[in-house]
């Protein structure tokens, strides 16, 4: 039997570090954390007894050093490590570390890592329990197999959470998909290695969570449904999974508990599933780690999988037989990240100037009101979790805490995730992994009319008592105060590429606010009706700094305001950011010669052109590699490579032009009289 934990050092970062600790410490373990450069007042490291300085700012200078991480653990006395997810959670070679220097490692021994989390070992191990499964056919970047039958799935062989992975509908793109799912698997988790699978069109992505002891016992807690995300990454997940029948289910948890039993399994993991529309299920892989959604699991089955994990990794047995484990009602799980879902999932970067999620629900989170969201890192914020009776009551729960959310300083995915779980086929459980391709109204929800209006009013509310406090002169008048008032203040504000205007005047009963384009005049100087909606609002209080209270036509509503360039309006119907437009606008000329720019901070990772080489419309330029992303730059029109201002390493910034185009030979130019 292994030694009791005393100290436990979690080597990761960000909410799963603050979750693990929170059970460590309820176990009365001391707890050690590791931090990057970039991490150094992260909220994680807070949430332990003592953290050690890794250095550097990318993972492969922090999280995936692995002989630094045990050094940590020998230098602070800690006497296990918990991985935790992602970085070096599913490498056998530093489990294999963490247990030679003598150290409690809790997790799936290294041969079963080894095993189950290569892919293809995995599917092997998988035929041999007698678990369904697609064939698989092995690649090496360079090479495209001929023959598949389209559309395929390109898949890295190790790692997880949707890295290395490319759906591929036609065989001429099959040798790029290769060597780009390659390159990203290589940079997560240092092993290139790919395969390409049939691609099941329109499935449902089930899993198993399982655990085992070292005695032999191996038990199941559920299924959970994953199957809405957005490049190949779990957005929802839920549990237990929807629309599933009792047979299709059993079946599930048969085949998990099969393999499970066929390796000897220990510590707890994920047998994952495609169940196809005609309910035929492919064995995809196993996760010999904890999940990002655990919580719904905890939830409905009132388990701590973190304290069977340490139980297990000091050697006990499992407390539980598979009859006490009894499901309890629906939980829903919402993972926020800083992402804009209406311009193609990009990642955002930025330091979160608000930060709060609705209440009545659980939320795991790794940043704060202050956090620095890096390009270094994953993008995901916080998970919230919902558990209620029913599917449909937990749904209602996690909608409204969604909406009361207030994210502030990077774009998010709150509205969008929002509108999903409020959505007819949502609710009915028709969630398949084709959902957000089939639902694309929920990337970018409006909100409704007048509670746009209500932010709009706050906004401007909100620069109103800005002037008025900053100016000691007049500040007794309304901003724009004349002798003889020809027209109210006016503001033109953009939200979502869209413009609003607003004109109020403040008078001593309130202010009055005119909504809409302004009148102008017709050729004649004649000006039209004046359609605009008119309201009466009053500012009924406001603590100078965050919060207003105001009044629309009678009807009071609280708003969260924070500015940072950006003014960012929140209420229990919604929020907005908006921008201000400038009154005068420079006039600036087209430059001559730019290209593409990066869309945010990044570092360039592959190029596919040099200088002189002409290109066509929608050709591959570059790659920049961003949160463990690749974004492909493409040529935005037939031109000629004039320039190319970055190399493969280097970083670049949002804004940054890319690569600069030739200017156009024009054949007006060319004098008719010598042809």
């Amino acid at each position: 039997m292994a030694p009791l934990i005393s100290k436990l050092l979690i080597a990761n970062r960000g909410e799963v570090v603050v979750r693990i600790a929170k059970t460590a410490h309820r176990l009365g373990m001391s707890t050690v954390g590791v931090y990057s450069d970039l991490d150094a007042n992260a909220l994680h490291v807070d949430h332990v007894d003592v953290a050690v300085r890794l250095g550097g700012e990318t993972p492969a200078e922090s999280y995936l050093r692995g002989e630094a991480i045990i050094a940590a653990a020998k230098a602070t006395g800690a006497d296990a490590i918990h991985p935790g997810y992602g970085f070096l959670a599913e490498s056998a070679d530093f489990a294999q570390a963490v247990i030679g220097a003598g150290i409690t490692w809790v997790g799936p021994q290294p041969r079963q890592i080894r095993l189950l989390g290569n892919k293809v070992s995995a599917k092997a191990a998988a035929v041999e329990a007698g678990v369904p499964t697609s064939p698989l056919t092995e690649v090496v970047p360079g090479k495209a197999p001929a023959g598949l039958t389209m559309p395929v799935l390109v898949k890295a062989a190790a790692g997880g959470g949707g890295r290395g992975m490319r759906v591929v509908r036609q065989h001429i793109d099959l040798a790029e998909a290769i060597a780009a799912a390659s390159r990203e698997a290589e940079a997560a988790f240092g092993d290139g290695s790919v395969f390409v699978e049939p691609f099941i069109e329109r499935g449902r992505h089930v899993e198993v969570q399982i655990i085992g002891d070292g005695f032999g016992s191996v038990v199941h807690l559920g299924d959970r449904e994953c199957s809405i995300q957005r490049r190949n990454q779990k957005v929802i997940e839920e549990a237990p999974a929807a629309n599933l029948s009792d047979d299709v289910r059993q079946q599930l948890v048969d085949g998990a508990l099969a393999l499970a039993r066929h390796v000897g399994y220990e510590g707890a993991g994920t047998v994952e599933f495609i169940v196809g529309s005609d309910d035929t299920i492919s064995f995809l892989e196993v996760n010999t780690r904890l999940q990002v959604e655990h919580p719904v699991t905890e939830a409905v089955t009132g388990v701590d999988l973190v304290e069977l994990q340490l139980l297990v990794a000091e050697g006990k047995r499992l407390p539980l037989r598979q009859d006490d484990i009894e499901l309890n009602g629906h939980a829903i799980e919402a993972r926020i990240v800083a992402e804009d879902p209406a311009q193609g999932w990009l990642p955002d970067v930025g330091t979160l100037a608000s930060f709060s999620v609705g209440d009545g629900v659980r939320v795991d989170s790794g940043v704060r009101r202050g956090s620095i969201v890096s390009p270094a890192y994953d993008s995901m914020l916080a998970k919230v979790i919902a558990h209620s009776a029913s599917r449909r009551e937990a749904a209602a729960v996690l909608q409204r805490a969604l909406r009361t959310s207030f994210i502030a300083g990077v774009n998010t995915n709150l509205a969008s995730l929002a509108a999903i779980v409020a959505e007819p086929d949502f609710l009915r459980g028709d969630t398949f992994t084709t959902y957000l391709a089939e639902h694309p109204d929920v990337e970018r929800p409006a909100l409704p009319e007048d509670a746009l209006d209500t932010l709009l009013i706050g906004a401007t509310m909100t620069l109103e008592q800005i002037a008025r406090s900053r100016n000691t002169i007049t500040g007794f008048a309304p901003s724009g105060w004349r002798n003889l008032r020809t027209q109210g203040q006016r503001r033109t504000w953009t939200v979502n590429e869209v413009t609003h205007c607003v004109e109020y005047t403040v008078a001593d009963g309130g202010t009055t606010v005119l909504l809409g384009p302004w009148p102008e005049p017709d050729p004649d100087g004649a000006l039209p009706d004046d359609d605009r909606r008119s309201v009466l609002v009053r500012v009924l209080g406001s603590d100078g700094d965050r919060h207003m209270a105001i009044e629309v036509d009678g009807v009071r509503t609280v708003l969260e305001v924070v500015i940072d360039g950006s003014i960012h309006v929140s209420s229990s119907v919604g929020h907005a950011s908006f921008d201000l437009a400038p009154v005068f606008v420079e006039s600036n000329m087209d430059r001559i010669g730019s290209g593409p720019i990066s869309p945010l901070p990044g570092t360039v990772i592959a190029l596919h052109v040099a200088a002189g080489d002409s290109v066509v419309r929608g050709q591959l330029l570059m790659v920049v590699e961003a949160m463990k992303m690749e974004h492909k730059i493409v040529a935005p029109d037939d031109v000629t490579i004039a320039d190319i201002r970055f190399g493969v390493g280097d970083r670049v910034d949002t804004g940054d032009v890319l690569v600069d185009f030739a200017e156009p030979s024009s054949a007006d130019d060319q004098d008719p009289g010598n042809e």
